[in-house]
């Protein structure tokens, strides 16, 4: 049997239409989605399957992923119950979903959480000029080099997200990331891209929401966990109250190393399982470890591949 680690991608990941295979053809789905929405009280059917600028809202972007993602981890399981994975894993919010994966949050609690999560984000950028810019064809050293000398100019500006080898998310006030597109170019970037965000993620702009956040984990989050999760900040695993509500607080304000932590996992794990839309994950890992195999669960045709090849 493969030792496996079932993991999550985070915001970014959402599109129109996502689910909507798994809720036509599923029961489980359909009580699902209608648990969610009654426990915030929003239309899910309408905020996914219909064009809505409200799904791109990071209050809503972060429920209807997670939302998706576990809709796809629970038929799986109930297909495929006797597998257990080594580790779970997630990329920024789908560290949330990696935790109600684990047993440590009920599902309900879990669509509460992360949507509270998003308004607490939106809440801290309201009033600045937040944003986030990808960086593409430099490798980490230089970034954070770029990054600290803009921080001595009074500069804010931070590494957000480790994604692969070349590809690096800044965070910080827009105007002060604009300022170093040319130097991020010059220091030899294909691509100093700022992103359609209104959120600087994985930063210090974020401290507000931080306190607000740490009320509700401490009421939801439970010392049950069925495997280790590993942390987005520090690349370890864990697996207690204690520590996942330390870690998830310091998550909102440290950047998420995805990388290392597929790294840290590559020689204890041979295969990954995604859960949700999209394969962002699954590209990722190819260009982070090779070897490492992903399997990728996003509708009903997908799921019933990868529980032929791990489950039969």
């Amino acid at each position: 049997m493969a030792n496996l680690a079932y993991i999550f991608a985070g915001q970014g990941s959402q599109a129109v239409g996502m689910g909507k295979d798994f809720f036509d053809n599923s029961d489980i789905a359909k009580e699902m989605f209608k648990k969610a929405s009654e426990r915030i009280g929003v239309d899910f059917e309408k905020l996914i399957f219909e064009e809505n600028e409200q799904l791109n809202e990071t209050a809503y972007t972060q429920p209807a992923i997670l939302l998706v993602q576990m809709v796809a981890y629970k038929l799986f399981r109930a297909e495929c119950p006797e597998l257990k994975p080594k580790y779970f894993l997630g990329h920024s919010l789908g560290e949330f979903s990696a935790l109600c994966a684990a047993g440590a949050i009920e599902f309900e609690d879990a669509i509460e959480l992360v949507h509270k999560r998003g308004l607490y984000m939106q809440e801290a950028c309201s009033e600045i000029e937040a944003g986030m810019m990808a960086i593409v064809g430099l490798d980490d050293q230089t970034v954070e080099n770029i990054c600290q000398e803009a921080q001595k100019e009074g500069k804010k500006v931070w590494p957000a997200n480790y994604n692969q080898d070349g590809q690096l998310v800044v965070a910080g006030l827009k105007p002060d990331l604009a300022s170093l597109e040319q130097t991020f170019k010059d220091a030899g970037a294909k691509r100093a891209l700022l992103l359609n965000m209104s959120v600087a993620s994985h930063c210090a702009l974020l401290e507000s929401a931080v306190e607000k956040l740490a009320p509700l984990m401490q009421s939801y989050i439970k010392e049950s966990f069925e495997a280790p999760i590993i942390s987005n900040v520090t690349t370890k695993p864990y697996s207690t109250k204690a520590e996942a509500i330390e870690l998830l607080k310091q998550q909102l304000t440290s950047p998420v190393r995805y990388k290392q932590s597929i790294q840290a996992i590559a020689g204890e794990v041979d295969t990954a399982v995604e859960f949700g839309n999209g394969v962002v994950l699954k590209g990722l890992n190819r260009r982070i470890a090779k070897e490492l195999k992903t399997l990728n669960i996003s509708d009903t045709a997908s799921l019933e591949k990868v529980k032929n090849e791990l489950c039969s």
